[in-house]
């Protein structure tokens, strides 16, 4: 659905923080149900819903995520990254609609996978967006901004919903799922003020617009800078190259490709083995397990995530000079070690600091390193559908986990941390066996980092990137041609030597 055409915004910051909002709008559906699962009105509304039932109510959201991200890439490249988008924002005023209109379980599950759908698309086109817009060497400082959006949201949505909880009756809980429908509003409201992505406009044959985008976002309107030239002319050799691999699932796994969809695959399967989210959404649970109860639970709870805030911004500024592969299988250790520290569950105090610590590792590491990675992995031909891919084996597992960790915390308690702790070691040593580093490189070279001639892995460094070579050719051709175009002028405008008949 091709949006209204508007003055567009250039600055990489502004459209980082307005495409995000679809971020936010998954962090608030997470904590519609984390502030409000425990209240008395919401548990007498819906006569107490037992451990299988309130899971499904609580992975409804992934599995209407499952359709969304499945979805995605096919739409994403029929419209483009943005506009998909706004097709996705559609879905999220009809579910929020829903849930805040139910009268049962049932259409709580029904609205909530239907705001799931929306989450599904942009959790995948939205990466794909920053990725494709950012300059190689600012892209994860870009990128990372998607989940400080999803933390803010989180947040924000938390406080609301215990604030509500202060409501007597349905009220409560109504009044909650209501404020949904603000970030959704002002995502659409911002979105046509977006340039399209250039990368996708030069995949569909609209080379003139590309150069524009490029050329405003990255040298302020000049079309003739060298970075700008010279990432144009990788983009086309990149496309070339796809087109000659010709249509069907086979680019996907051709080629040495098999090892970029497994990396963007598996990358969101870790996220969600790791086992953050059971502290992100159970922690309420987990407090309760401690010993901690009421309004203590509750705040406690809501200091976690922002912590989760504060520790994703202190990496936003130092993303892109730490390099993907350290912050993956370091964090994944330090996820680790906080797992098998929680399986104490006897002292309140050491469960609850390693939570929190848990919560820090991540932030600082797999939260945004694992989004980054999966939009970074893929060919330009396959970006769009191998993101939709990579989300949706994140929502699969989280779908997965959302029904299993219900009746695990009341069957096995605390015993379920010790599989995350193990999951987390497990998950270290296959990122150093498979993933190659992609920090400061464009996202035509790292096509060479998963080669079948590439590096091993475990030798590949960040930076190191060829875009400054070919600048500094793109200059040196330019100052060689200058002179020699100059000269030609001077030599046509000379007058002609006269011919004497004799």
């Amino acid at each position: 659905m091709p949006l209204p055409t508007f003055p567009k915004i250039y600055n990489i910051h502004f459209v980082a923080i307005i495409a995000t909002l679809g971020g936010m709008l998954f962090g608030f559906d997470i904590s519609s149900m984390s502030a409000i699962v425990i209240t008395e009105q919401y548990l007498e509304y819906f006569n107490r819903p037992a451990d299988v039932l309130q899971g499904a109510i609580g992975s409804a959201l992934a599995a209407g995520s499952v359709l969304g991200s499945a979805v995605a890439g096919p739409i994403s490249d029929k419209i483009g990254r943005r506009d998909s988008v706004m097709f996705a924002c559609i879905f999220w005023l009809i579910g929020t609609a829903v849930q805040v209109a139910c009268q049962n379980a049932a259409t709580l599950i029904v609205g909530r996978v239907i705001n799931g759908f929306t989450v599904g698309i942009t959790s995948a086109q939205v990466p794909v967006y920053l990725a494709e817009i950012a300059q190689a060497e600012k892209r994860g400082s870009i990128v990372i901004i998607q989940q400080l959006a999803i933390e803010f949201g989180i947040l924000i949505m938390y406080f609301i919903g215990y604030g509500c909880s202060k409501i007597p009756g349905p009220a409560s809980f109504r009044t909650a799922w209501g404020t949904q429908f603000i970030p959704c509003i002002l995502l659409m409201i911002g979105l046509p003020f977006l340039p399209r992505s250039p990368r996708w406009l030069a995949k569909v044959g609209r080379r003139d617009e590309a150069i524009e985008v490029l050329a405003r976002i990255q040298a302020n309107g000049n079309i003739s800078d060298p970075l700008v030239v010279a990432e144009l002319e990788e983009i086309e050799t990149t496309l070339q190259a796809e087109r000659e691999a010709g249509p069907g699932l086979s680019k996907f796994y051709r080629n040495g490709m098999w090892k970029r969809t497994m990396a963007g695959l598996t990358v969101q399967a870790w996220q969600q083995l790791a086992g953050a989210n059971t502290i992100v959404y159970y922690l309420t649970y987990i407090a309760s397990m401690a010993g901690l109860e009421g309004d203590v639970a509750m705040v406690t709870s809501g200091v976690q995530y922002a912590v989760f805030i504060i520790f994703t911004g202190v990496m936003w500024l130092f993303i892109d000079k730490t390099g993907r592969r350290p912050l993956l299988i370091y964090g994944a250790i330090g996820m680790g070690i906080c797992h098998f520290a929680v399986t104490s569950g006897h002292a309140a105090n050491t469960v609850i600091t390693f939570s929190y610590l848990l919560i820090v590792v991540y932030a600082l590491t797999l939260a945004p390193g694992c989004w980054i990675y999966a939009a970074e992995v893929w060919s330009l031909g396959t970006r769009a559908t191998g993101m939709s891919m990579a989300a949706l084996s994140n929502w699969v597992f989280n779908f997965a986990l959302g029904m299993f960790l219900p009746p695990a915390f009341a069957n096995i308690q605390w015993r379920i941390f010790i599989v995350f702790g193990v999951l987390c070691i497990a998950a270290a040593g296959w990122f150093f066996v498979f993933y190659p580093e992609t920090c400061g490189k464009t996202l035509e070279e790292v096509e060479l980092m998963f080669a079948k001639d590439g590096p091993s892995p475990w030798k590949t460094r960040k930076g190191e990137s060829r875009l400054t070579a070919e600048i500094q050719a793109i200059v040196e051709r330019k100052t060689y041609d200058e002179p020699k175009v100059a000269a030609d002028d001077k030599a046509a405008e000379a007058p002609a030597t006269k011919t004497v008949d004799v």
